[in-house]
């Protein structure tokens, strides 16, 4: 008896964790739903920027700005991870933290010098505690990224790269595929390469625009690169932040569907109990009335 009320017991906590991880999987979905806008929202402006840089790169040589320079010695480099401040997200976080520890090994192998900056507690954490040089951590980003975030981030390595004293930068993410797929990605983030502003989706399409630039096509040049870093930072916040909600839902239906199994299972073995319990009491009460007939 006493095992079928632990039994019992153990069925109504595994109901209470289902019904919170069933929330948090309808919480996460709502908010793939809006990270999906934003994402959709920011790329007609980052295509036109494309558009624009593209146009200028024909009209001004390509090293005309220390972002687009590649240093002759590449030996500091700073990797930028982007993870989630919480958990319950699956692999979202350490296949982040894979990837960068895989990238930190390619670049220490080469002889680099390599640092670290983190986006969200979880990458701070683990980096902290494998001994790491992290040179700066931001872990008050929102859920809903914003541009004045992404300056924050974009500022310190544009300025580090313009003084000389970093050589390459890189940002890893997970790109948003779809609610089911997510994909870790590694960008160099500087130098910006060259292919990266000399092609663009609307050059393939045939449908480039001429500009006429003032005061000249150097000073917009000057202009354009770092609010460029500025909008790729952006975007990878911005597909981290789906990838995270996405991630988080599938955990969480993950866990909502084996509660449902464990729920089954312990009803099915409580049944069995107390079927048996039932039967025994019958055997008893049988036994003690042939027993009273027999005296």
């Amino acid at each position: 008896m006493s095992k079928a009320r632990a039994v019992l017991s153990r069925i109504k906590s595994v109901e209470k964790t289902r019904q919170i991880t069933k929330t948090m999987e309808m919480v996460a979905t709502a908010k793939i739903k809006r990270a999906q806008a934003r994402i959709e929202s920011a790329r007609p402006y980052a295509l036109k920027m494309m558009d624009v840089l593209n146009n200028v790169a024909q009209n001004v040589g390509v090293d005309s700005h220390p972002l687009l320079q590649v240093h002759e010695n590449i030996e500091n480099v700073i990797i930028v991870s982007v993870t989630s401040n919480r958990g319950l997200c699956g692999a979202f976080n350490m296949n982040i933290l894979r990837q960068s520890e895989a990238l930190f090994r390619q670049e220490t192998a080469a002889g680099k010098n390599v640092k670290f900056i983190v986006v969200g507690r979880k990458g701070l954490g683990y980096l902290r505690f494998v001994g790491y040089d992290i040179i700066e951590a931001h872990t008050d980003f929102s859920d809903n990224p914003t541009f004045i975030e992404a300056k924050k981030v974009a500022d310190r390595v544009v300025e580090t790269y313009e003084e000389g004293t970093v050589d390459k930068v890189y940002v890893v993410f997970n790109q948003f595929k779809s609610i089911m797929e997510q994909k870790t990605t590694v960008h160099q983030l500087l130098p910006i390469k060259q292919e990266a502003i000399t092609k663009g989706e609307e050059q393939e399409a045939g449908k480039t625009a001429s500009y006429e630039f003032e005061p000249d096509a150097v000073r917009v040049l000057y202009d354009l690169l770092p609010r460029y870093v500025d909008t790729v930072v952006l975007r990878a916040l911005m597909e981290s932040a789906a990838s995270e909600q996405a991630a988080r839902r599938t955990a969480m239906k993950n866990a909502t569907d084996s509660a449902g199994d464990m729920i089954d299972s312990l009803t099915r073995w409580y049944s069995r109990a107390r079927q048996a319990q039932i039967t025994q009491e019958i055997a008893e009460i049988v036994g003690g009335a042939n027993a009273l007939k027999e005296a």
